[in-house]
């Protein structure tokens, strides 16, 4: 995986708890601890955007969908 170097800013009390953690070895390095900070906040993004996608689904439909699917399906099955 490449990787980019970038310059942010960031406010000093958000940088204190970066370097406690780096200091208390749960990262070993500022750029780590930032990297996995929005790593999981676009996941986060995505799991929201997902889920906002799916509310605009039509339930009663979908389940006639699947259950139109379903008793398709049991008519093809052989028996044992």
């Amino acid at each position: 995986m490449s990787t980019a170097k970038v310059a942010i800013s960031i406010d000093d009390q958000l940088l204190k708890k970066v370097d406690l953690l780096v200091r208390e070895k749960v990262y070993p390095n500022r750029s780590n601890v930032i990297q996995e900070a929005v790593k999981e906040k676009l996941m986060r993004i995505d799991k929201s955007r997902l889920a906002n996608e799916c509310a605009k689904l039509d339930v009663n439909f979908e389940r006639s969908i699947a259950e139109e699917g379903l008793t398709q399906e049991i008519d093809s099955w052989p028996e044992y």
